[in-house]
């Protein structure tokens, strides 16, 4: 309905008031109306849609993501020469494929990205995020690698017992000597940059070595006997320049009399752990690491792991033949216990994920708890990791890799 009032044209709309000079305007103002209205009832209609759609896909996702699988089926297989000659390490996306032969880099397609031959007695290695290293054990070769393929080699003047690598490519060793085994850091030219003697009438024999991820954080632990018993030690070695006044380097010394420790390493820039045969000690600090917590371990350690933000140890239980996997995070705060019957030679955490297996045996839990997978595979697992997409893993194994889906 149209109003003329003091030479304005007025126009009822919806039953709304529409003023205007002329009927051309008001026509022009009401197709604009109509097609705001147009848009508000589709954009009302697409979010309804849009949280409807969202609200199913969690609701799937929960429902996959949520259950106990107990089968596998084999999606894609990708054949690797000599499979089951080989040993397997997950790296940089793909995995490392190594043998006393020589090393390869594969991508997630099975296909290879570079091989280098050498021969290696006894070869063994050492694995970042950025960097891996391969050694001879007992032998006097170390190799640095990338994704992108060899990026230094390293010729020791003593046999190699263990090695640790940082994200740079620089390379703690421990050397046999006798009785006073060498610690040596190398840059990843080969080129000395530490010398570091010990003994087991000193600080003790080093039994693990660690690195930090940018090199400058070397951790070692010792193990003495004294007056008949055995004295494990913690040392921390900064190469930057907050151990330039220190003697040796040292920054952190630790003695632990009531257990025997083992197995050291850095979970992170920051945070780094040590585990004995009956605890679990966590170090902060990235100058001038400190003790922050010890976990008291009841049971006997079968095995432990970590990736940057959580601990694992898989416990065999005293007085049975249980097994309990705990983990815990960076404070040293139990966020995980599960307790099951078997043995697993293998743990790892992969893409958040605890992957346990033996032989074709496998299970999977995530850092909460969820039990995602407890059955076996079609052959024996060399290797395995989560891939891109829902329930998939790679697994390598004697037919070289597959890529799997987790199914009821």
């Amino acid at each position: 309905m149209v109003h003329r009032k003091n030479k304005n044209l007025y126009v009822v709309r919806d039953g709304n008031y529409m003023q205007g000079d002329s009927y051309e305007e008001l026509s022009l103002r009401g197709m604009e109306e109509d097609i705001r209205q147009h848009k508000t009832k589709f954009l009302k209609r697409f979010s309804i849609g849009a949280i409807a759609v969202i609200i199913i896909a969690a609701a799937v996702f929960l429902y996959l993501y949520l259950q106990t699988y107990t089968g596998v089926r084999v999606v894609d297989t990708y054949k690797v020469g000599n499979a089951a000659d080989n040993s397997y390490e997950e790296f940089a996306e793909g995995v490392l494929k190594f043998s006393r032969d020589g090393i390869a880099y594969l991508d997630d397609s099975g296909q290879e990205q570079w091989n280098l031959p050498y021969q290696i007695k006894n070869p063994f290695l050492d694995v970042n995020s950025e960097s891996a290293a391969v050694a001879d054990k007992g032998g006097n070769n170390i190799m640095v690698f990338q994704k992108d393929g060899l990026k230094g080699e390293i010729k020791t003047t003593l046999p190699i017992e263990k090695i640790a690598v940082s994200e740079q490519g620089i390379v703690a060793a421990v050397l046999k000597n006798e009785s006073t085994p060498q610690i040596i850091c190398y840059d990843i030219a080969g080129n000395v940059l530490v010398e570091h003697k010990s003994s087991m009438v000193g600080i003790g024999y080093p039994v693990d070595i660690a690195i930090s991820p940018d090199g400058e954080l070397m951790q070692i632990v010792y193990l003495s006997v004294y007056d008949g018993k055995m004295i494990s030690r913690v040392g921390y070695y900064n190469f930057g320049a907050a151990g330039a006044e220190k003697i040796d380097h040292q920054v952190t010394e630790k003695e632990y009399k009531g257990s025997v420790m083992g197995a050291g390493f850095f979970v992170n820039e920051t945070i780094s752990a040590v585990v004995g045969d009956n605890c679990l000690t966590v170090f902060k600090g990235k100058e001038e690491p400190k003790e922050t917590a010890t976990v008291k371990i009841k049971g006997e350690i079968q095995s432990v792991f970590h990736s940057s933000k959580y601990i694992g140890l898989l416990i065999k239980t005293e007085g049975n033949s249980r097994y309990e996997l705990k983990l815990y995070n960076t404070s040293g705060k139990e966020v995980l216990s599960r307790g099951f019957a078997g043995t697993y030679k293998a743990a790892k955490i992969s893409g958040g994920q605890i992957i346990l297996y033996d032989g074709k045996k496998c299970s999977i839990y995530t850092r909460f708890g969820i039990h995602r997978f407890d059955g076996e595979m079609n052959n024996n697992i060399l290797e395995i990791f989560p891939a891109f997409g829902i329930n998939k893993y790679i697994v390598m194994n004697a037919n070289g890799m597959e890529d799997i889906r987790l199914i009821k």
